[in-house]
């Protein structure tokens, strides 16, 4: 080792107290004790104040929210979505049985397909696995039974998310998903959504649709909740 490579190295060691072992020690400890960062105070709601910040800010990113009493009420209220956007009764489903065991009989108009998309279908419907209040946004996980390019490559993108499900901050998510998956173990993929897709790259002129949807309508399953409006 040169001179000038020692006298370098010496000072990182200085500069870390005790040398690189100790850090590394240091870190280890941090990662296995994931100690929260700050929280935001508007998140920290109960669980009914969570779920009207979640609606309320969801809707400020220009998506859409329909909130249903049950499970047994999606195929109706997803006919009558695609029937207002001017849309074709068909749509492709997460093959997860939060989403295909639904009472589709009730509306046997509608042409389901399953499994991942290619590009070619309109309209996606998934489920999502958390919803966070602060910023209404959508964690969705990757695998078997939701693939990611249901997410992105439809136009339009139907959520299935149960009010439970609906946390206060990012932070809540990702505890969420370590005691889902357990210590150590990840899905490939957790993407976070917060409204439809859109620019405005090329002359701050908004685009909708840039990257992914131009919609996001949301289903929330909210049996604890007051009716749905009008």
């Amino acid at each position: 080792m040169s001179e000038g490579r020692r006298v370098v190295l010496d000072g990182i060691r200085r500069a870390l107290g005790g040398g690189a072992g100790a850090r590394a020690a240091e870190l280890e400890a941090r990662l296995r004790a994931h100690p929260p960062g700050p929280v935001p105070r508007r998140g920290q709601l109960d669980p009914r104040g969570r779920v009207a910040l979640f609606v309320e800010m969801a809707e400020l990113a220009a998506a859409s929210v329909a909130r249903l009493r049950s499970t047994d009420e999606v195929p109706d209220a997803v006919a009558e979505y695609l029937a207002q956007q001017n849309l074709p009764a068909a749509l492709r489903l997460a093959p997860d049985p939060r989403v295909t065991n639904l009472p589709w009989n009730r509306r046997p108009i509608l042409i389901l397909k399953r499994g991942r998309s290619t590009g070619e279908d309109l309209v996606s419907l998934t489920p999502a696995f958390a919803g966070v209040a602060e910023t209404g946004t959508l964690a969705l996980v990757s695998g078997p039974q939701t693939p990611t390019t249901l997410n992105f490559l439809p136009e339009t993108h139907l959520v299935l998310i149960e009010a439970g499900r609906i946390v206060g901050t990012f932070e809540e998510v990702w505890a969420r998903l370590r005691q889902a998956y357990g210590e150590g173990t990840m899905p490939r993929t957790l993407n976070y959504i917060t409204g439809p897709s859109r620019s405005a790259d090329i002359e701050q002129t908004l685009q909708m649709g840039a990257h992914g949807p131009r919609r996001l309508h949301i289903l929330l399953i909210d049996r604890d909740g007051p009716p749905p409006g009008p």
